[in-house]
């Protein structure tokens, strides 16, 4: 899993959260339920990861049937935490195909997001998931996806002036 683009850091992230063994996607009716028993053992995994290293950032719930995912991601900048909805459905190719997330509130505003506010992927992510489909799963996608997406995206937003934390904004508000 060598890569220039990923962090050492969350490389030994990743190495941490087990990789998934059924390959099913959600027409698999049987297989989809094996398969989401290993998704939230991994994402629950993840999450104990995330908290024993103080570096809590995501909740994530999905529908019954584990095809729509919605759930909360932030991102400390400046002291500042950035908080944002993001969801995803589960393509009918998955494993074989990742997940795309989307962060709605944020679309337009970076060039690193397609329509829908789908976050890019295609450059670091896609390649990795592909050589490693059907054993990465929603877990890895939100650690090598989302995650570095965010570390990227938001401190460049802020700079920019296109995002403003909710306590600025309020400020703004009573000033005039």
């Amino acid at each position: 899993m060598a890569n220039e683009s990923i962090s050492k850091e969350t490389i030994s992230t990743v190495q941490k959260i087990p990789l998934l063994t059924v390959n099913a996607g959600p027409r698999d009716s049987d297989l989809w339920v094996k398969r989401l028993k290993e998704e939230y053992t991994a994402l629950i995994k993840y999450v104990q990861i995330n908290k024993e290293a103080d570096n809590d950032w995501f909740t994530l719930e999905s529908n019954k049937q584990g095809t729509r995912w919605t759930g909360k991601c932030w991102y400390i900048y400046n002291y500042l935490k950035y908080e944002f909805d993001f969801e995803f459905d589960m393509p009918v190719t998955y494993p074989a195909t990742a997940p795309e997330i989307a962060i709605p509130e944020l679309e337009g505003l970076t060039p690193k997001m397609y329509r829908g506010g789908k976050i890019c992927l295609t450059i670091h992510f896609k390649p990795l998931w592909a050589k490693n489909a059907p054993r990465f799963g929603i877990a890895h996608a939100l650690a090598l996806g989302l995650a570095p997406w965010l570390a990227a995206e938001v401190p460049f937003l802020v700079d920019q002036g296109k995002i403003v934390h909710k306590e600025q904004m309020q400020s703004i508000r009573k000033d005039t």
